[in-house]
């Protein structure tokens, strides 16, 4: 085998020091000539998309001794978006991700470790990770550890995360349901291991990584309690050192190809709007151009394909029995360009060995849920540097809308104008300084968006913000408007009142005030004091970009 990056700290005379140290952990001198492999874990007892990651650990362990290395398991946070939802935590959530792929960096580099496997889930965690890899550039290969099964209740009824508690919610304050059927709700929505059970931001991620070829196939919706989950995580540990002895690393994986069959698979499943952030972000560490508007072009060329939770029927339970990934990459098959996998098949060599798929959950191209794909990007004189719409979960009614603009400084002001009922039909709910900036940190705001729907309001009133949106968000939810308040962007302009009007298909949000008006308001605008001065996100505040480039941290040449 050539020379390996671990030898650095393990050969010769003058490593002695070193190689105290690791036998001090309990190295045995013997296991050091063998590949060192990382096994970075973010399990917690804090989220239920981890708390499964010790027994995963245990088969990823073992499958790198079979193949012949030896493991280090280190730790890396996470942060739950739905505990952290709608309070002061929410400002930490994204951020994380930078803090995630530096961590990550951090130990490989200074360890010298030859490969890694990475144990992720969840929303900001998995994202952090596969821009790590790309960073690093060393053999990498990723398990996601599962989606959550479904709650299930009286008469086959199937209960998920979004609509049965930030949902029912708002539908036990409009008086729809009653405190015991809350209740139940809140005891039968997360029945327990994995990620949500929908296509939200977490299990819309592991897709996307399976699809770029940075995980064995199936391991994206291979749920978190299946045996078979085990074994990927086994296979996997066994695979990373075969990828070390061959030198296959990210960057050899993650082309624009790969960027563009994932926004293809994303597109096709209806799938989060936070994917347009982290792809962004994914392909500015790997080196690829990808512009906000590729996600566009290819959303009108790819239609939707299946009706996924929580704008449609299925869960991830029922996509995986359908033929997971590979399915729907066969039934986009004549769309899908090929390349490498860190599997050892290309692409095309995973369509060509799918044998069945079930078309009423994945249907052809020939039969598309919708014509085009689940996320559309908008321009226009409100959001100059685009805006992300997750168009599959808007009602054919609100796919065009004008309304009067009701303007809110924080995501908390405008949810207690909804929970007090003051807003009403016809309107244009307006959140902003919530961006990357002026979060900061570009909070998730799945709380009003997801009142709006469980008020009945959801096909009468439309929200836009600079801030995002949880993937379980549905509805006329606009998010992403760049620039962003913090920055003076247009949306900082809008008063009460002012008529703002939503085309989807045309692509386009304006502000119906005339330029002389606006001209004089932006005079007048001053940027306010920021919401956070102290602390690291005080830090990010300052460095961080525009949710059009992905709102990464700036390095400054």
């Amino acid at each position: 085998m050539a020379a390996k990056r671990s030898d650095v700290i393990t050969k010769g005379f003058e490593r002695t020091p070193h190689r105290a140290l690791l036998k001090g952990t309990g190295v045995p001198g013997e296991q050091m000539d063998k590949p060192f492999i990382g096994i970075a874990s973010s399990f917690t007892d804090l989220i239920p998309g981890h708390i499964g990651m010790r027994d995963l650990e245990r088969f990823i362990e073992k499958g790198v001794h079979t193949g012949g290395g030896f493991s280090f398991i280190f730790g890396i946070p996470g942060v739950c978006d739905g505990i952290s939802m709608g309070h002061k935590g929410m400002h930490y959530s994204l951020p994380t991700r930078e803090l995630i792929a530096d961590m990550i960096e951090s130990i490989a580099e200074a360890h010298r470790l030859d490969g890694l496997v990475l144990l992720t889930n969840c929303d900001k965690i998995t994202p952090g990770m596969l821009m790590a890899a790309a960073r690093l550039d060393i053999p990498c290969i990723v398990v996601t550890a599962g989606p959550m099964l479904a709650g299930r209740g009286r008469g086959g009824r199937a209960f998920s995360f979004v609509t049965d508690t930030f949902e029912a919610m708002a539908q036990f304050k409009a008086g729809v349901i009653d405190e015991q059927q809350l209740q139940v709700c809140e005891d039968k929505a997360c029945p327990g291991a994995g990620s949500c059970q929908g296509l939200f931001t977490a299990n819309t991620m592991a897709i996307l990584t399976e699809t770029l070829g940075m995980s064995l196939m199936q391991c994206a919706t291979t749920p978190a309690v299946s045996a078979y989950k085990r074994r990927l995580a086994f296979a996997s540990g066994q695979r990373i050192v075969d990828l070390v002895r061959e030198n296959i690393t990210p960057r050899q994986i993650l082309t624009r190809q790969a960027f563009e069959n994932a926004i293809r698979v994303d597109l096709a499943l209806g799938g989060s709007s936070n994917t347009v952030l982290h792809l962004l972000a994914l392909a500015r560490e790997a080196g690829v151009d990808l512009p906000l508007e590729e996600f566009d072009r290819l959303s009108r060329e790819t239609p939707q394909l299946a009706s996924m939770n929580p704008g449609g029927k299925y869960f991830m339970e029922d996509l995986d029995a359908a033929g997971g990934v590979p399915g729907v990459l066969y039934q986009l098959r004549d769309r899908i360009l090929d390349n490498p996998t860190l599997s050892g098949l290309s692409v095309h060599q995973v369509i060509d060995q799918v044998r069945e798929v079930d078309e009423e959950v994945i249907q052809p191209i020939a039969n598309p849920v919708r014509p085009e794909g689940g996320i559309a990007i908008l321009g226009g004189n409100l959001a100059p540097k685009g805006a992300v719409v997750k168009q599959s979960g808007v009602s054919e009614k609100m796919m065009r809308f004008e309304g009067q603009a009701r303007c809110f400084e924080s995501e908390e002001a405008a949810m207690a104008a909804l929970m007090s009922g003051q807003i009403r039909g016809g309107e244009v709910v307006v959140i902003r300084y919530e961006g990357p900036k002026g979060g900061p940190g570009m909070r998730e705001m799945l709380a009003p968006t997801a009142t709006l729907m469980g008020l009945g309001l959801g096909d009468s009133v439309a929200l836009i913000t600079d801030g995002r949106f949880s993937g379980g968000t549905r509805g006329p939810c606009i998010g992403h408007i760049s620039p962003e308040a913090a920055e003076g962007g247009p949306i900082a302009l809008v008063e009460d009142g002012d008529l703002i009007s939503l085309d989807i298909p045309a692509r386009r949000l304006e502000l119906k005030v005339d330029e002389a008006t606006l001209a004089a308001r932006r005079e007048k605008w001053r940027k306010p004091e920021p919401k956070i001065k102290t602390g690291w996100l005080a830090r990010y505040a300052k460095v961080v970009t525009s949710a059009y480039t992905g709102a990464v941290t700036r390095v400054d040449d």
